[in-house]
């Protein structure tokens, strides 16, 4: 069976014709385009020190994050678990990330939901798992805030992305796995902006430079309108400590929860 797919598949390659049952060609039709499996990133080298599966994120300064569009939460406004696929400048699949939740959690508590994220690299390998608590949001409040754990690989903690309270920004500590203060991020007054992307700003302790940036990009009025899938870039150096860039890959879906999974069907 396997030789026989092949060589229609040369075939097809060859000739640029369909096979059919009855042995006649049947021609391609215009603008056919034939499906392509997903480019994968070449596995890096692991330096020493790096956590196995970070070694992806030691040679790259960017990273794209696509969340996968779901029917049922079009159509039904269901929402379901959230997945996304990341690649790297190239186009090339980086990491393939899932949520994990019950169909209570999401439909009671939405985006406000706790969560575990399974980061999966190219070979189905669990690197890192991102877990977040049910906690509160509201400017109102300035206890129990949102926090998210960055573990790599799984059940070892390499730090952490907490929410500090300001009565009318966005604003998050990046700690590292010793709950120190590394980096700092920070939104914009308003994270609902239209036809234009959305930035959180990656910062230094003291604000005073910029390291980093985490956008929120523009997907178009349809999608925007009907659904709750977005697209982010994250940036940051590429000699920045690979602990810290996963901590600032976490930081992404923690603000895509906070600020933009609300979709109309939702409200």
């Amino acid at each position: 069976m396997a030789s026989t797919v092949n060589t229609i598949d040369l075939q097809m390659k060859k000739n640029d014709v369909y096979p059919a049952p009855n042995n006649g060609q049947v021609p391609v039709p215009p603008g056919y385009v034939a499906p392509q499996a997903p480019v994968m990133m070449p596995v890096p080298q692991r330096p020493a020190g790096c956590p196995p599966g970070l070694e992806y994120l030691t040679q790259i300064d960017q990273l794209l994050v696509h969340q996968k569009i779901e029917l049922a939460e079009v159509i039904l406004g269901w929402e379901s678990n959230n997945k996304y696929l990341v690649k790297n400048t190239l186009g090339q699949q980086v990491f393939y990330v899932a949520e994990e939740n019950d169909c209570c959690t999401r439909q009671c508590c939405g985006p406000m939901r706790s969560f575990v994220l399974h980061v999966q690299d190219n070979m189905g390998q669990e690197v890192m798992t991102l877990t977040r608590s049910l906690r509160c949001s509201s400017c109102c409040c300035p206890c129990c805030l949102q926090e998210l754990e960055v573990q790599a690989p799984p059940g070892t903690p390499v730090g952490y992305v907490i929410q500090k309270w300001h009565p009318f920004l966005p604003k998050f500590t990046v700690q590292n796995e010793r709950r120190e203060d590394v980096l700092k991020i920070q939104g914009p007054f308003c994270a609902c902006n239209c036809c234009s992307d959305v930035n959180f700003e990656v910062l230094s302790l003291d604000e005073s430079a910029q390291v980093g940036r985490i956008s929120k990009q523009w997907t178009g009025i349809l999608q925007e309108a009907f659904t709750d899938a977005d697209n982010f870039g994250i940036k940051f150096p590429t000699d920045l400590d690979v602990k810290v860039k996963a901590v600032l890959f976490g930081a992404c879906f923690l603000i895509d929860f906070m600020y933009f999974e609300n979709n109309n069907n939702n409200k």
